[in-house]
């Protein structure tokens, strides 16, 4: 199962250190991974979920592709693409109402090809057989999960603990502290299945995005339930609880996609420090997180800390006025 893939992406995605942040922070050694560097047009991280998804897909015998996601979604704009790559069709549910112009993500999903259907209102739950029902006979539909977080899709993350392990003994450095985003679950619940069934030691600091539940549930419950369907699969023999699954909530007192003075202050900071842009809506604020934990001090001094850049690039222009 570990193997059955699609390949997409360009890996293994960069490990390096942040030099000019680490000068600015000299307690600390700060490291990012480059997952905004998967390659599929203009990278992120569910490109690694898609390479298992797709592969179901296709091993189902589907030809068309269902996701949904906001309209400035990474998720929406990777599947457009991983659609074209392997030739299905592909139809985005896009939250809210249409606007006069495309930006961004949105822009990027209809040049590459995707069928935009605008849901009139901004619920994250999507009824799909409203839109599958929609199909001739000739199509048989394949669902992708919001943010592709289910097992399949997590499998990616799992693999990516695999690529990243292999990195640190090559570059012969540990890693104390991982950073990064946690919205839809499916990369948290990949890594820490990874870091069990690898064996690699480091503390995950997952940074909250949103405030939403999925399907009635807290983020933790729909965490705990991919990874409990990973153990069976992968045969880790281990009992996972709610108590496993760690996630910081100190970052997301704005609600999903609204752009602060902290997203602000962390895509400068980057971007000015080691040319690298995060996005307005998920690294940005993880990044924020990361840079508290730095000012406060809250980690071990002398620490390794790594920044998992999870992409989302294009959101950047349709924020603009924003980050004038």
């Amino acid at each position: 199962m570990i193997d059955n893939k699609f390949t997409l992406a360009f890996l293994p995605t960069p490990l390096h250190k942040l030099n000019n942040l680490s000068k600015l922070y000299p307690d600390y050694n700060i490291f990012i991974k480059r997952d905004d560097q998967t390659g599929l047009a203009s990278g992120g991280n569910k490109t690694r979920k898609l390479e298992y998804l797709i592969k179901q897909c296709i091993d189902d015998g589907c030809d068309t592709v269902f996701t949904v996601g906001a309209q400035q979604s990474n998720h929406c704009r990777q599947t457009a693409a991983a659609c074209a790559v392997a030739g299905l069709e592909c139809h985005l549910i896009v939250r809210g109402k249409k606007p006069k112009t495309y930006q961004g993500n949105l822009l990027l999903s209809h040049l590459l090809g995707a069928k935009i259907h605008f849901t009139g209102n901004n619920k994250k739950e999507i009824d799909f057989a409203t839109f599958t029902n929609q199909l001739t006979d000739n199509n048989k539909p394949f669902i992708i999960p919001y943010g592709g977080s289910n097992i399949t899709g997590a499998l990616g993350y799992v693999e990516a603990v695999k690529e990243l392990k292999k990195q640190l003994v090559e570059l012969d450095i540990n890693i104390d502290y991982i950073f990064f985003a946690s919205s839809s679950g499916g990369t948290q619940a990949g890594l820490i299945l990874g870091l069990e069934l690898y064996s690699l030691e480091t503390e995950l600091i997952p940074i909250k995005i949103d405030k939403d539940e999925t399907q009635g549930l807290e983020m933790e419950e729909e965490i705990l339930k991919i990874i409990r369907k990973g153990t069976r699969l992968l045969n880790i023999d281990r009992n996972y609880s709610i108590s496993d699954i760690t996630l910081n909530k100190n970052y997301n007192q704005a609600a999903y996609g609204v752009l602060t003075d902290k997203e602000k202050i962390a895509i400068n900071k980057l971007a000015i420090s080691e040319a690298i842009l995060l996005d307005p809506v998920y690294t940005g604020r993880a990044f924020y997180g990361m840079l508290d934990f730095l000012n406060e001090k809250k980690l071990t001094l002398n620490s390794n800390i790594l920044f998992w850049h999870t992409g989302g690039l294009p959101a950047l222009f349709d924020y603009a006025d924003g980050l004038k």
